[in-house]
């Protein structure tokens, strides 16, 4: 699979060049897993809320077609966007956003954060942060005619800062951590090669490429 990697990234610009890729894609495409840095930026998702934005500042704020409400992209957090065609590898979206959130779960244990999990009604990935459950990883997928954009986004070793200004997932009073504050000093490549090899490993194969 054919991984790209896009550091100081401009969500607009990515966005675009996903839906691009996705538009002209067909049948003997090879998927691929983007490994990407953003500018600072909150997206807003399709059933994004704009009052949950409580105080966007200087920041710019996206509308975008994935799954799910607000969140925060910014220096220090490792997003895979994953351009991969469900349908020829036999695979659902549930079982997409699961295994995404599993590659998670999975690179933060590899890392040394043994304890992170999911949480029932609630798409992402959670650790015990003192006496709170703080998020550390997000997950929004879009799909369409069987192909999938947009993916997982990871907090490595970020300003957190920003996440206080909006309600993130929707969620008033929602913490968020990263895993530099879990003790986890990792640097960003490492953890973008890893969440990408998890999620090489566990896609079902293709089960029928066209000649």
């Amino acid at each position: 699979m054919l991984r790209r990697c896009f550091r100081a990234a401009d969500y607009g610009s990515i966005l675009q060049a996903m839906r691009d890729f996705t538009a002209a894609r067909d049948e003997t495409t090879e998927d691929q897993l983007w490994q990407v840095e953003h500018t600072a930026v909150f997206t807003l998702g399709q059933a994004g809320q704009p009052h949950h934005v409580l105080d966007a500042g200087t920041i710019p704020v996206v509308r975008t077609e994935r799954g799910g409400q607000v969140t925060f992209h910014g220096p220090g957090q490792a997003v895979i966007y994953s351009l991969i065609d469900l349908r020829r590898r036999g695979i659902f979206v549930r079982d997409m956003v699961n295994l995404l959130e599993q590659a998670m779960i999975d690179t933060l244990a590899y890392f040394g954060i043994a304890d992170a999990h999911r949480k029932s009604g609630a798409p992402g990935v959670y650790v015990a942060h003192g006496n709170e459950l703080a998020k550390i990883g997000a997950v929004g997928l879009k799909v369409s005619r069987g192909r999938c954009t947009h993916g997982i986004a990871l907090n490595v070793d970020m300003d957190l800062q920003p996440f206080r200004r909006i309600n993130p997932c929707g969620m008033a009073g929602l913490k968020t951590v990263d895993m530099a504050t879990m003790g986890a000093r990792a640097d960003w490549q490492s953890v973008a090669d890893v969440l990408c090899s998890r999620i090489e490993k566990t896609l079902p194969q293709i089960l029928l490429m066209p000649s």
